[in-house]
């Protein structure tokens, strides 16, 4: 076989220079390959050491608090109280986050491996990581330094909710057809405990760190307003769902609101908000598509609130067309939804706790464990050609522990 003439062979001449060159590279190859597999080998080290020790976590017990408590406790924010509200928070987010890190990777149907779901889970297992390396906090220098951390801790859990959201719409599009909703109970418990849990961490993080405010308004502890006005707060809400409405369909129903406005009591204004601002969108929007082609007028929405002994209920009443009966149990689930634009891995998850829920099915599920964290519920009423009525249940005595899931 004749060689090819474009192709002659190569031949090598030993020289003492290449030999040196070439092994120097060899060299420098091997040591950059073990000190990689040196860095690894320490990182897998570190993580297994971190997951054993968020799994240690996990077993201690949970502490809970009542409204009335932190209430009472924050009165007086002296420098000893935030030292020991400091204190308990080292250790008691720590237990809590853990927990969720763990639920976190026991998922089941695979809805731990969904890339969303394990972003967030490297949040919790990033968060824990920050409390752990956090020494024990004995000054007011450590406590303030300790505050900014936490601060930190809550902006980087912002996107918690909608991204969770972005999980399980990433594990329905893999799922069978077939299966339906009951068959999912597990995932409906988990996120329940989940959020549950979420609103917990956040509502200790946030009370902690407003009472630093050396200049609080009148009447407030921390989050929490001692003399709140459920007429005010159900005011604003609607003209917010309203200036929502107005910008989606051009026109919104109008909302009417009957209550004492006097009457006040005290609660979390950014928790009902958030209630009666996703009740009072759902109905602005039934309505207004049921009304949108009709030459009628489009009935307002109608909000009572009323001050019994042990409840302060709010009803929300429509007239948009109500819910089939076969719909009733999928209204507070996780994987129902009635959205036209539902997420994507390209959409603007925002940020913020008033990141808006529907679209996504998680308004009215959310908006029931914000009111049972306090004691209170949600329950709705249907009536299937007419309209919804939502009643809104707030625990106003105030000693309810916080469910610790």
């Amino acid at each position: 076989m004749k060689r090819s003439k474009l192709y002659p062979p190569i031949k090598f001449k030993y020289s003492p220079v290449f030999f040196h060159f070439t092994c120097g590279l060899v060299f420098q190859f091997s040591l950059r390959f073990k000190e990689s597999y040196l860095q690894n080998r320490v990182l897998m080290a570190s993580k297994k050491s971190l997951i054993e020790e968020v799994h240690r976590w996990g077993c201690l017990k949970q502490t809970g608090v009542s409204l009335r408590y932190m209430m009472e406790f924050g009165s007086n924010p002296i420098d000893k109280n935030l030292l020991i509200s400091a204190q308990f928070l080292h250790k008691e987010l720590a237990i809590r986050i853990a927990r969720r890190a763990i639920e976190l990777d026991n998922l089941p149907y695979g809805l731990s491996q969904k890339p969303a779901v394990l972003k967030v889970r490297d949040w919790y297992l990033d968060s824990f990581h920050d409390l752990r390396a956090f020494p024990d906090i004995k000054s007011m220098n450590d406590e303030r330094v300790f505050t900014e951390m936490i601060k930190a801790i809550k902006v980087r859990h912002n996107n918690v909710v909608p991204t969770m959201a972005l999980g399980v719409q990433q594990l329905k599009k893999g799922m069978d057809p077939k299966i339906v909703n009951e068959d999912l109970v597990e995932i409906h418990q988990f996120l329940d405990r989940f959020y549950m849990s979420r609103i917990g961490i956040r509502m200790l993080i946030g009370q902690h760190v407003e009472l630093h405010n050396p200049n609080p308004p009148p009447f407030v502890v921390g989050y929490i307003h001692t003399e709140m006005s459920p007429v005010e707060v159900a005011k604003n809400a609607s003209e917010d769902a309203r200036a929502m409405c107005c910008r989606e369909y051009g026109n919104a129903p109008g909302v009417q609101i009957y209550g004492d406005p006097k009457f006040t009591f005290p609660y979390v204004p950014a928790h009902l908000h958030l209630m009666v601002f996703e009740l009072v969108k759902n109905s602005l929007r039934a309505v207004q598509e049921r009304f949108m082609d009709s030459d009628k007028v489009a009935p307002p929405i109608r909000i009572i609130v009323a001050d019994g002994i042990e409840d302060v209920t709010i009803k929300v009443s429509d007239e948009g067309g109500g819910i089939p009966r076969s719909g009733l149990p999928k209204i507070f689930t996780y994987l129902y939804s009635t959205a036209r634009n539902p997420l994507d891995e390209h959409s603007d998850l925002g940020i913020g706790e008033n990141v808006t829920m529907a679209g996504y099915g998680y308004g009215l599920p959310i908006s029931r464990l914000y009111a049972r964290y306090f004691g209170g519920d949600l329950q709705m009423i249907s009536m299937e050609g007419y309209g919804t009525d939502a009643h809104l249940h707030l625990f106003r005595l105030g000693d309810s522990q916080e469910p610790l899931p």
